[in-house]
């Protein structure tokens, strides 16, 4: 299947999706505590999404039960909200997407639920900026495999972890999975020009220990064979007319982390 590309109108709609989406992780990231149980955060998140006038991308999605992902700890992500209560120390990994007037939105965080261990944060720490490098690479003029270059380059100067082979990012627009793949490992240079018009949700999944992931009997959960701990991040971004980025589930566009990279983001959406 070919590559969908945005008009500056149709990105317009996609901001709105990826600004609920974008809302309601704000508001997930600071309901998550200690003692709690998964489906309520769940809950919290489908409503907010029907207040904010979207409908779920996730529930339904090929038989997916739930408005979320919510994976804990080994379980990397697509873990199913249901009565597993949240323990101290855990890692809590959050996956939402909404649907706009048929355009979508797509992002995750991990955060971890009270006591932080100092190594569970440099892998959250280490995963996100890992995000951030492979949205900044993700220039119009590179090629696709620059993206998944980066994150791969930052994620090995920073120690040894495992990075999700079999799962990656996508591009995103009227459906919320697309052409193109995005790998978060590879070479320079090859794949695909990145133009304006392209929208690509950019999701790094990485463990503290091996790649080798399996799949839970539920049949969706994807957890690390080695048990090792796991974090997941991903915002979905566009590059727009004038040839600047902009992240359209980030509150602020993403001008705060790109800007840190010494990307400029376009003022388009403004």
């Amino acid at each position: 299947m070919a590559i969908q590309y945005k008009t500056l109108d149709q990105i317009k709609v996609m901001r709105r999706a990826g600004l609920l989406v974008g809302q309601t992780l704000e508001i997930l990231r600071s309901s998550v505590k200690v003692g709690m149980r998964t489906d309520a955060l769940d809950a919290i998140a489908e409503a907010n999404i029907k207040r904010g006038g979207g409908t779920s991308n996730f529930k339904g999605y090929h038989g997916f039960p739930a408005t979320i992902c919510v994976s804990i700890n080994d379980e990397i992500v697509h873990g199913i909200p249901g009565d597993r209560v949240i323990n101290d120390g855990d890692i809590v990994s959050i996956d939402a997407g909404a649907i706009i007037d048929g355009w979508h939105g797509d992002a995750a965080f991990s955060i971890i639920a009270g006591t932080v261990d100092p190594q569970d944060q440099k892998l959250l720490d280490v995963c996100e900026e890992s995000m951030w490098r492979g949205i900044a690479a993700g220039s119009v003029g590179a090629h696709l495999s620059d993206i998944g270059h980066a994150i791969e380059e930052y994620i090995k100067s920073q120690g040894k972890y495992g990075i999700l082979q079999e799962y990656g990012g996508h591009g995103i627009g009227t459906e919320m999975h697309q052409e193109p793949h995005v790998l978060n490992f590879g070479k320079r240079g090859h794949g695909p020009e990145l133009t304006p018009g392209l929208v690509l949700a950019i999701e790094p999944m990485i463990t503290r220990g091996t790649h080798k992931t399996k799949i839970l009997r539920d049949d969706w959960t994807v957890v690390s064979q080695d048990k090792s701990r796991g974090a997941h991040f991903e915002n979905s971004y566009c590059l727009l007319p004038d040839g600047k980025p902009f992240v359209l589930t980030a509150l602020d566009g993403g001008r705060e982390r790109l800007g840190a990279l010494g990307v400029e983001i376009s003022e388009l959406l403004s």
